[in-house]
C-alpha cells in the first residue's frame, strides 16, 4: 500500500476505535491517525498469527476491520497502563 493509503486507513480505524471506545485519550488527529495506523499493524499481524489473514491492500472492508481491531487493542492497552 502507499503511504497515502496508510494514512487514510489510519485516520479510518482511529476515528472508528475512538467512537467504539469513547474516553480521554491524547493527542488530536496526528494521533488519531498514528494509532490507527499502529492498530492495523497490530491487527495485520495478530490476523496472520492467528490465521485469518492480515492487512489486504487498499481500503477494503477487510483492511478497516482489521485496523480497527488493532486499534482498539492499542487504545485498551495505553488505558490500562495509564491507569496502573
Amino acid at each position: 500500500m502507499g503511504i497515502l493509503t496508510w494514512i487514510i486507513l489510519g485516520l479510518i480505524a482511529g476515528l472508528l476505535a475512538r467512537w467504539i471506545m469513547p474516553g480521554k485519550d491524547p493527542g488530536g488527529a496526528i494521533v488519531t491517525i498514528l494509532i490507527g495506523i499502529a492498530g492495523a499493524f497490530v491487527g495485520g499481524w495478530l490476523g496472520q498469527l492467528l490465521g485469518v489473514g492480515g492487512v489486504v491492500g487498499g481500503l477494503s472492508l477487510a483492511s478497516i476491520i482489521t485496523a480497527v481491531l488493532g486499534a482498539i487493542i492499542l487504545l485498551a492497552l495505553y488505558r490500562g497502563i495509564r491507569n496502573a
